[in-house]
């Protein structure tokens, strides 16, 4: 018996649009006693193609995370003298291409968050379908949070608080688990603490 092949039907799809259609890239290490701000250096460029009108990275060296982002490309926004300076044994980083959110400063990624005795640093790609609600729920003013990705990291930093007594890395985890099965969307979440990604 032969079966037909035929070639998929792609709908929207111009083979000649040469021009980026990516959504953000987002990148993560764990690498004691590595560069580990170069090396995601290295990763964000990779990952380019997937977002050009921001780039950030959070740098942890288990005390501090440190969080470095601006407007435009990987090779604009880092030099070496700023990866340098950035030594630890963990990070995290973003290229974001806006899907919602303005292409602002306050919306380049990663966001970060201090809550009661812990801090942390998200980057995201991806779209939540249900923000206003969400924001609604959580008693959130229209205008508090400038992004889907702003709105998550908001909304982990109100789950922590309430956890202040516990264990952070604990917190964390109750944080995440109480979060992430309320977001709706498709979504990739990079997070970083003091000594976790």
């Amino acid at each position: 018996m032969t079966v037909p092949v035929t070639a998929p039907d792609v709908i929207g799809v111009d083979p000649d649009d040469d021009t980026p259609k990516e959504a953000c890239g987002v990148f993560g290490i764990f690498a004691p006693g590595m560069p580990v701000a170069h090396l995601t250096y290295l990763g964000l460029y990779a990952l380019q193609h997937r977002g050009q009108e921001s780039a950030g990275m959070a740098v942890s060296d288990g005390e501090a995370l440190t969080v470095v982002k601006d407007m435009g490309l990987v090779s604009n926004v880092f030099d070496e003298r700023t990866l340098v300076a950035l030594t630890g044994d963990l990070a995290i980083g973003q290229t974001r291409y806006s899907t919602t959110g303005s292409s602002t400063w306050r919306n380049a990624q990663p966001v970060y968050r201090g809550a009661e005795h812990f801090e942390f640093a998200l980057g995201h790609n991806g779209n939540l379908v249900n923000t206003e609600q969400l924001a609604a729920d959580a008693g959130m003013l229209p205008g508090t949070v400038t992004s889907d990705s702003d709105l998550v990291a908001e909304l982990l930093a109100l789950e922590l608080a309430s956890r202040s007594d516990m264990d952070p890395g604990e917190a964390f985890d109750e944080a995440l688990a109480e979060v992430l099965p309320r977001l709706r969307g498709a979504f990739t979440l990079v997070l970083a603490d003091n000594e976790r990604i």
